[in-house]
C-alpha cells in the first residue's frame, strides 16, 4: 500500500460518511478503534516486520465469525458471540489486514437479491433502485462504493457472483474446500465456499492466496493437488452456450454477452458452443429439489421456534425441507454425480466455460412484489457451479440496459488460475498468478523455450511463463545434433563461459515430475546458476556429448543462435 496504515483507515471512515449507506453494515467498528490497530501496524512495519497485507481495509459479511464480535446471520434473535475468527478471517488478519465491520445480507444466506434483511434492503451501488443482489449484499456494495479494498461473502448458489456483476466489480468463488469454512454458518454445508469481492482481479486473488490451505477443523477442507495447473494456455479453449440457452437473458444482455465474447477472441481464445441445459437442470435442484434439507439441518430448528424472527421468504423456504425424506435427498444427491460426469465431459477439450453471471438487474420494489420468482431467475447461471464442483471468476463485462453486466469464467475443480487467467483477457489486467504459489521454478534454454517446437510441453501441462533468466557467466552452449534441434547448456571454469538467457516456467510438482521421467539422453535436469548469484532448477547436458556438438556460445542463447542462422522457427 502506498498509504500507511492510518491513513488509509482514515480513507476508508471518510469514504462511509460520504456514502451514507448505512443499510450495508450490521455492525462497523468505532474508527478509532481500528484507528489504533492500524498505529500499531505502522509501527510494525517501520520495525521491518513483513505484514504483506498491511493497510488492506476489509469487511466480513456477518455469517462469517469474528472473534468478540457478534454474528448475526442477519437475524438479530439469532445472533451469538464467537471466542475465535473464522479460518479466513484469522488469514487476513495475520497478514495486517484491518477488519471495518460486519456486513449486511440476506437473512442466513438465502437469496440472491439483497433485500430479505431486517437490516434493511442493501441498496446498488450505482443504481439505489435497483438490487445490489445477495446473498452477499453488503459485502459487495462496500468494495464497489471504495469504501474497503476486499470484503468476505459466501457463496452456495451464486452469493459470490451475481452482487459482482450488479456492482459492476469481480467476484471470485474459489473451489470447494480451498478456503476452509471453519467459523462460517453453513447455508448448505457441502456446496458453501468463501469468496472475495474486489475492484480488481489482482486484489481479489491476493486475498484468496493468503486464505487457502487445509484446515484440520473443516473436514472438508481442500489441499491443492500435485498437478494443479498454474496457468491457462495462450489461446485458450473456451465453451460457450447456445442461443436457446440465453432465452432468459434480454436483447440487451444478450448484446453484452456476445461483446463479451467477441473480445475473448479479439485476445486470442477460441471458442465453441457447446449446450449447458443439462447443467442448467442441475442448478435447479439446489432449491426445487431436496438438497434444500442441508440448509434445515443449519438454522431450520431456530426457525421452526422463532418463526417470527425469520424473514417471511427466508423462512418458507427453508421451513419448507422440514418434511422432505431422506431418501429424496439421497435419490437427488446421486442425481447431482451423474451431472457432475456429464459436465466433466461437457468440458472436455476445454479450459473454461462463459456464462453470463446473472439474467437481469430487477428493481427492489420489483423483487418485494415477487420475491420468490425474481429470486430464481438470478440464479440460473450460477446455482450449479458449487453443486458440480467447479470454481468460477465473475468479472465486470460492459453494461445491458442501463446496468453493469456480468459474465463468469468457469472451470473444473482446482483450475481456478486458469479461470483468473481467462477473466483477466476481459478486465484488461496483466493476470496475477499463480494460484496457488508453491510450483517449481524450471529454467529453460533450448526447443521449450516460447515459440519454440517443444514449448506445448509446458503449456500443455499448465506451466506458467515467469519470465527471462540469463545464467551466471560460467556456461557454455552447444547445439546438438537431435530432433528437434537443441542446445547443450554445460557449467564450465571461472573464466571460460559467458552468460546464456532462457526463461523460466513455474510448473506443479507432478508435472515436472513427468518432464524428468520423460526427459531423453543426454538432458538432465540440475541447478543452474543464474545471474545475482541465486540457483535454479534447469536443463542441463552431459559434457560428452555436448563436446560432439556445435560450440554456440557466442551468441548468448539459443534463439539469437537461430535468428542469426536463419533457422529460427515457431510451433
Amino acid at each position: 500500500m502506498t498509504q500507511s496504515c492510518t491513513a488509509r483507515v482514515t480513507a476508508a471512515y471518510r469514504r462511509i460518511a460520504e456514502t451514507d449507506r448505512p443499510e450495508v453494515w450490521i455492525l462497523l467498528r468505532p474508527e478509532e478503534e481500528v484507528l489504533a490497530e492500524a498505529t500499531a501496524l505502522d509501527a510494525r512495519l517501520a520495525a521491518g516486520e513483513p505484514l504483506p497485507l498491511a493497510g488492506v481495509v476489509f469487511a466480513v459479511k456477518d455469517n462469517i465469525d469474528v472473534a468478540d464480535l457478534p454474528t448475526t446471520a442477519g437475524c438479530p434473535g439469532f445472533a451469538y458471540h464467537p471466542d475465535a475468527s473464522a479460518t479466513a478471517v484469522q488469514r487476513l488478519l495475520d497478514a495486517g489486514a484491518l477488519l471495518l465491520g460486519k456486513t449486511n445480507l440476506d437473512q442466513f444466506a438465502t437469496g440472491l437479491v439483497g433485500t430479505r434483511s431486517p437490516y434493511g434492503a442493501v441498496r446498488n451501488a450505482l443504481l439505489p433502485e435497483k438490487i445490489s443482489g445477495g446473498s452477499s449484499s453488503g459485502s459487495a456494495v462496500a468494495v464497489a462504493l471504495g469504501i474497503v479494498d476486499i470484503a468476505l461473502g459466501t457463496d452456495t448458489a451464486g452469493s459470490g457472483r451475481v452482487p459482482a456483476a450488479l456492482n459492476g466489480i469481480v467476484g471470485i468463488k474459489p473451489t470447494l474446500g480451498i478456503v476452509p469454512t471453519t467459523g462460517v454458518l453453513p447455508a448448505a454445508r457441502s456446496y458453501d465456499a468463501v469468496t472475495v469481492f474486489a475492484r480488481t482481479l489482482t486484489e481479489a486473488q491476493t486475498a484468496v492466496g493468503f486464505m487457502t490451505g487445509a484446515d484440520r477443523h473443516d473436514p472438508r477442507s481442500r489441499t491443492w493437488p500435485d498437478d494443479v495447473r498454474l496457468a491457462a494456455p495462450a489461446r485458450p479453449r473456451i465453451a460457450v452456450p447456445r442461443d436457446e440457452d440465453l432465452a432468459p437473458l434480454s436483447p440487451g444482455g444478450r448484446a453484452a454477452f456476445a461483446a463479451a465474447v467477441k473480445q475473448l477472441e479479439a485476445a486470442g481464445a477460441t471458442t465453441a458452443v457447446v449446450d449447458v441445459s443439462p447443467l442448467l437442470a442441475a442448478a435447479r435442484l439446489l432449491y426445487d429439489g431436496a438438497l434444500v434439507a442441508e440448509r434445515y439441518a443449519s438454522v431450520g430448528d431456530f426457525i421452526a421456534d422463532n418463526r417470527s424472527a425469520a424473514d417471511p421468504t427466508v423462512a418458507r423456504i427453508i421451513l419448507a425441507a422440514a418434511s422432505l425424506p431422506a431418501h429424496a435427498l439421497a435419490t437427488d444427491q446421486e442425481r447431482l454425480d451423474r451431472y457432475r460426469v456429464h459436465a466433466d465431459g461437457l468440458l472436455s477439450g476445454y479450459d473454461a466455460l462463459v456464462l453470463p453471471t446473472t439474467t437481469g438487474h430487477p428493481d427492489i420494489a420489483e423483487v418485494l412484489a415477487d420475491p420468490v420468482v425474481v429470486n430464481s431467475r438470478m440464479g440460473t447461471y450460477t446455482n450449479f457451479v458449487n453443486l458440480l464442483d467447479m470454481a468460477a471468476v465473475a468479472v465486470p463485462a460492459g453494461e445491458a440496459d442501463g446496468s453493469p453486466f456480468g459474465v463468469s469464467v468457469i472451470t473444473r475443480a482446482f483450475r481456478d488460475q486458469p479461470a483468473i487467467d481467462i477473466a483477466a483477457l476481459l478486465t484488461g489486467e496483466q493476470a496475477p498468478g499463480p494460484l496457488p504459489d508453491g510450483g517449481i521454478d524450471l529454467a529453460v534454454f533450448g526447443a521449450h523455450l516460447t515459440g519454440q517446437p517443444l514449448n506445448h510441453q509446458l503449456t500443455d501441462s499448465g506451466a506458467r511463463y515467469a519470465g527471462e533468466v540469463t545464467t551466471a557467466a560460467c556456461y557454455r552452449l552447444t547445439a546438438l545434433a537431435t530432433t528437434p534441434p537443441k542446445p547443450g547448456l554445460v557449467r564450465v571454469g571461472p573464466g571460460d563461459g559467458a552468460a546464456i538467457t532462457g526463461e523460466r516456467w513455474t510448473l506443479s510438482p507432478a508435472a515436472l515430475g513427468r518432464f524428468l521421467a520423460a526427459l531423453p539422453a543426454p538432458m538432465s535436469l540440475g541447478r543452474v546458476e543464474v545471474a545475482g548469484g541465486s540457483w535454479v532448477l534447469g536443463f542441463q547436458c552431459d559434457p560428452h556429448a555436448a563436446a560432439g556438438g556445435t560450440d554456440i556460445t557466442e551468441h548468448g542463447g539459443w534463439r539469437a543462435y537461430l535468428e542469426a542462422t536463419g533457422e529460427a522457427t515457431t510451433a
